[in-house]
């Protein structure tokens, strides 16, 4: 059974850090690619990070290019965001998803094939 379910959002300030967590089954680890997405109030739905379960490579969006990092850990089954230097504009509601391939990753308000509950991010002074 596929199953998401991220955790380790909250409140910071500009240029604070957080980290997300997205439990997943083992069966999404296997046959699926996984990444991060993020929506906040009002705005379009915005693929963030994702990882190619062909060849494991990892790719961001620019936004989020430099101060984001995806990792994974199999034998945890888990998906980490670690994210730094946020910033205001990094407000919104994160979900790990997961979906056939990158292919589509970015396309402005893409449909994943499958995505947790979200957890919220809050960034402001």
């Amino acid at each position: 059974q596929l199953q998401l379910v991220e955790s380790g959002g909250g409140s910071v300030q500009p240029g604070g850090s957080l980290r997300l967590s997205c439990a997943a089954s083992a069966f999404t680890l296997d046959y699926y690619t996984i990444g991060w997405f993020r929506q906040a109030p009002g705005k379009e739905r915005e693929g963030i990070a994702c990882i190619n379960n062909s060849d494991r490579s990892t790719n961001y969006a620019d936004s989020v290019k430099g101060r984001f990092t995806m990792s994974r850990n199999n034998a945890r089954r888990t998906l980490y965001l670690q994210m730094n230097n946020l910033k205001p504009e990094d407000t919104a509601t994160y979900y790990c998803a997961a979906d056939p391939s990158c292919q589509h990753w970015y396309k402005p308000n893409h449909e994943y094939n499958y995505w947790g509950p979200g957890t919220q991010v809050a960034v402001s002074s």
